[in-house]
């Protein structure tokens, strides 16, 4: 370390038991009321109470993290294990209950976390928050003279550190009722036992509060004593049975099984699901508001004086921490909504203006020109943007300050009257120079549709901001509030902003009433429309500020943000596809699947829908006879691709020609029919529209047509990309990944033999064919390729079973093996499932967080299932980060290189095709190989070399 380096501060958590304060708080004063009538003395009592606790801590040791932690309810899992737990409780007092809300307020009045969860006791949240605070290195001290916590105390982690973090912090307590610090050495003192053995006390004593039965007759003392000659309960427990006879021993023998259950019950669960980040919990300074409204609303007037008086706490910069004054971080929801929301009015729709004339439209230009920001949203008569017209745009300068700008309205009647507007070219080009202006900052919602719209009109808009890709970027994966995890502007008005905006259907109706919204009512269009602008731009008032306070910022400007018109670009591309060739695919298809039902009738020995689930259901296992039915909610049988697999594979020949008429059905109607329907009048080619928001990892996806799940490696997959065609004169080229995830994989669980083997451009299923089996064969090679894949899914020994057709102890030998020779994935795998349990998300190389709600979940299916998708996130998101980044940068380097004219048309999975003519061929290949391989720099510099595979051809089949 160099001289004018320091090292960094340690960080110094503090845990307070905010439940045991309310009770405290509750009998220490006598009954008060608020203003309201409303009983506050315990909220009264709470608030001097933190007040005096900040005031101590500013003055000795200050934190540089501080939460309160709360019990939600009165029922935790404890409840289910052991039905009398804290039975004999009596319900709290009257007038308390009403003060249980008004305490949380009393926290968050002070600009402090307050965390608490249903299910989870106050206890288990702070156990688990301090165990993964130790982890990072930091101290914690537990503000609470609970004998249960004190199990924590002098707990030093020193394992499952986390990356970078070289020593471990260490736990304490604080008895702010004696302002004594309680270490090792008191626990010791009072219970005889070192804190790491407190549980088997509790354990053996029991707790008449909480009901936790231990073994009667066996109190404090003679419970230490056991524990401190034997070591642990269940030594103690085990020599009872030699132990002179005696009352005890028959006590300890008898009781073995409630002593053990109270094991359980006294034990702190430590891996809870974290509601906050511990990064919310960071100490800045205590504001006077909102305090000093709260202390006015509940008519604590001595204590409002005190903070206009500047004595005491909140007023002085920082008291908890004063080092860290200008790092202020909004505290908030645990459940993601951490800033706080802008002070807005409600929306007010009839505040919005009908803009029916070129002078009140040159003041909203002026005005925004003015502002710097304004929000813009299009009606159209369509959801395709490459077919819809523009109807009218809506405008918002700021809260209830929108406006909506008809250009297309009026009945499709010839003889209806038009309602009075401008002139959609008119207005367009007053509107062009605003939109295009790189002083003015549009803000959209699914700006992509917008920018495609305003394209066709000649309008290039920018530069943008997406309150989608934002929330996205923030809370992907992540449901909030009860509402949901989308990122919608209806769901993220209610979510955020408590407010329900008007819907399409509510305008134009539904069924055989529905209208266009070109013949909606001005004053009804005005409304909903402007509403949209104006709910858009308080979202990004309050979305915005959220990146870089949750470390979003560099996904959100550095991969997303720019790639929203890039993938605009493409979509307006489109792509050529041969009619001809769909066409005679579609008669292919149709023949083979009616020969194919016909000889499943003929299995059947009877005619039957086979698209039925039903009807098929009960040919195969009541008629046939077929074991292994299994009968849903609805009394019919699944036969999903599951069933029908294990049904082949058993030798029914029923089922695999069922599975094939599927696939060749569903690949007729989803793409050489819905292709053909697909093909643009105007333009001659297929506009597939990609969302940035599909996949919970950040991979793009498409509808209308979906292109992502053409089969890959099948023949009939490669027939229909043989009918996507590139104008007379060009080509297509595609450029692949080649084993991008295998890569990552090798690089983020640093696995050296991956590593050198990519390195070398070895053959990586046959060097782990090689590893695991000793030899390299067809068979071996193909078992280590299914592996390499399935491992990184986070596969179960029965899936890999089924996979591979052995038996599941034979697939656990295989991982087993594996995981052995490839040490280093079984690391990363158990290091990635123990960060986000900790954290709630995972994270890939470039910062985006995929969020997993159910990772902790009491349902094994839901938690195994996010157990998978956590293990594969980080992976499979910077697979898709690195080719974003590579789609951003490819159009400027090939600019740059005169090739400006080659078209980059489509993104399927690790894959780019584009449309170029053949004599640029080679020089454009030499610029996409270039900028896909350093795709991930300088952001992150990887271990392992990307391989890029090129191939060209009269089409896309023929391109791979």
């Amino acid at each position: 370390m160099s001289d004018t380096e320091k090292p960094a501060a340690k960080q110094h958590l503090y845990l307070v038991d905010g439940s045991a304060y309310i009770f405290r708080a509750y009998h220490r004063l006598p009954p008060l009321t608020n203003p309201e009538g409303t009983p506050v003395g315990a909220v009264y009592g709470y608030t001097t109470m933190l007040w005096k606790l900040a005031d101590d801590l500013d003055k000795a040791e200050g934190p540089t993290h501080l939460a309160v932690i709360l019990d939600k309810s009165s029922h935790s899992f404890r409840n289910d294990l052991y039905a009398d737990y804290k039975a004999h409780r009596p319900d709290p007092p009257e007038d308390l209950v009403p003060q249980f809300p008004l305490i949380r307020d009393a926290t968050r009045a002070f600009s402090l976390a307050c965390i608490e969860e249903e299910g989870l006791e106050a206890d288990d949240l702070i156990a688990s928050y301090a165990v993964a605070a130790t982890r990072r290195g930091w101290d914690v001290t537990i503000v609470s003279s609970d004998k249960d916590l004190m199990q924590l105390i002098g707990r030093c982690s020193d394992e499952n550190l986390e990356e970078g973090v070289s020593e471990g912090g260490c736990i304490d307590m604080l008895d702010t009722m004696k302002s004594a610090r309680i270490g090792p050495e008191e626990v010791e003192e009072k219970f005889g036992v070192p804190p790491h053995l407190l549980g088997d006390v509790l354990a053996l004593m029991g707790d008449s509060v909480d009901n936790i039965p231990g073994i009667y007759g066996i109190g404090p003392k003679t419970a230490s004593k056991l524990i401190a000659e034997n070591g642990s309960l269940t030594a103690a427990l085990d020599a009872a049975p030699d132990m002179k006879k005696s009352k005890l021993k028959e006590r300890l023998i008898e009781g073995r099984e409630m002593a053990e259950l109270s094991r359980v019950l006294v034990t702190l669960k430590e891996d809870c699901d974290l509601p906050q980040p511990l990064e919310d919990f960071k100490l800045d300074s205590i504001p006077n508001e909102p305090l000093a409204a709260f202390l006015q609303t509940h008519g604590f007037t001595s204590l409002l004086r005190r903070l206009d008086s500047g004595s005491g706490s909140p007023d002085r910069p920082n008291q908890l921490n004063p080092t860290k004054a200008q790092n202020k971080g909004a505290k908030g929801d645990a459940k993601g909504n951490r800033q706080p929301l802008p002070d807005m009015p409600s929306v007010d729709r009839s505040t919005y203006e009908c803009v029916q004339s070129i002078e009140r439209l040159e003041h909203w230009i002026e005005r925004a020109f003015a502002a710097r920001i304004v929000a813009v949203d299009t009606e159209t008569s369509a959801l395709d943007a490459m077919s819809a017209d523009l109807v009218g745009i809506s405008l918002a300068l700021g809260p209830n300050d929108a406006c909506y700008i008809p250009l297309a309205h009026g009945g499709s009647d010839l003889l209806s009257d038009r309602p009075e507007q401008v002139a959609r070219e008119t207005a367009l080009a007053l509107l062009k120079p605003l939109l295009e202006s790189e002083a003015v900052l549009k803000v959209g919602q699914n700006a992509k549709y917008d920018i495609n719209i305003l394209a066709r009109h000649g309008i290039t808009l920018g530069p943008l901001d997406d309150t989608m890709i934002i929330s996205f970027d923030l809370d992907a994966g992540r449901s909030l509030d009860g509402i949901g995890g989308g990122h919608g502007m209806d769901e993220l008005s209610e979510r955020h902003l408590s407010h329900k905006t008007m819907t399409y259907k509510e305008i134009c109706g539904t069924g055989k009433k529905a209208i266009p919204f070109g013949e909606v009512p001005l004053d009804r269009a005005t409304e909903y429309a402007a509403e949209d602008a104006d709910v858009t731009l308080r979202l990004y008032r309050h979305l915005k500020p959220r990146l870089a306070v949750e470390g979003g910022t560099k996904i959100y400007e550095r991969v997303d943000r720019p790639l929203v018109s890039v993938v605009a670009e493409m979509e307006r591309h489109g792509i050529k596809v041969d009619r001809k060739q769909l066409a005679r695919l579609s008669e292919e298809f149709a023949t083979e699947t009616a020969r194919l039902e016909s000889e499943i009738h003929e299995t059947a020995g009877q005619e039957f829908t086979v698209g039925s689930p039903k009807q098929l259901g009960e040919i195969l296992f009541d008629k046939l006879g077929y074991k292994g039915g299994r009968k849903g909610k609805s009394g019919q049988y699944s036969t999903d691709q599951t069933i029908l697999e294990k049904l082949s594979n058993e030798g029914a020949p029923i089922a695999q020609k069922v599975l094939e008429w599927r696939q060749l059905t569903k690949l007729k109607t989803t793409y050489t029919d819905a292709l053909q329907a697909a093909i643009n009048s105007d333009t001659g080619r297929v506009h597939t529209s990609y969302s940035l928001v599909g996949a919970q990892t950040g991979r793009l996806s498409s509808t209308d047509p979906n292109l992502q799940n053409i089969p890959i490696r099948t023949e009939i997959g490669r027939q229909i990309r043989e009918a996507f065609v590139p104008e007379d004169g060009n080509v297509l080229l595609a450029a692949d990944y080649s084993q991008i995830e295998l890569r990552l994989a090798a690089h983020m669980a640093n696995v050296d033999t991956l590593k050198e083997a990519f390195s070398s451009g070895e053959d990586i299923h046959s060097r782990t064919a090689n590893e695991m089996f000793g030899e390299v064969t067809r068979d071996t090679r193909a078992q280590a390729k299914t592996i390499n894949f399935a491992i990184l899914y986070g596969i179960s020994r029965w899936g890999l079973a089924g996979r591979l057709g052995v038996e599941a102890d034979e697939a656990q030998a295989m991982i087993d093996t594996y995981f052995a020779r490839f040490p280093g994935i079984q690391r990363y795998i158990v290091h990635t499932l123990e960060r986000v349990r900790e954290r709630g998300y995972s994270e890939t190389l470039f910062g985006r967080k995929t969020w997993f709600p159910r990772i902790s979940s009491k349902n094994p299916n839901e938690r195994q299932g996010s157990e998978r998708a956590a293990v594969n996130a980080p992976i499979q998101g910077t697979s898709a980060d690195i080719i974003k980044r590579a789609m951003v940068r490819m159009m400027p380097a090939l600019e740059e290189a005169g090739l400006g004219h080659v078209r980059m048309l489509l993104q399927v999975h690790d894959e780019l095709v584009f449309e170029l003519p053949e004599g640029d061929v080679e020089a454009a290949s030499q610029i996409i190989e270039r900028v896909m391989a350093t795709a991930a720099e300088p952001a992150v510099k990887l271990d392992v070399p990307l391989g890029i595979e090129i191939g060209t051809g009269m089409s896309w089949g023929a391109a791979h």
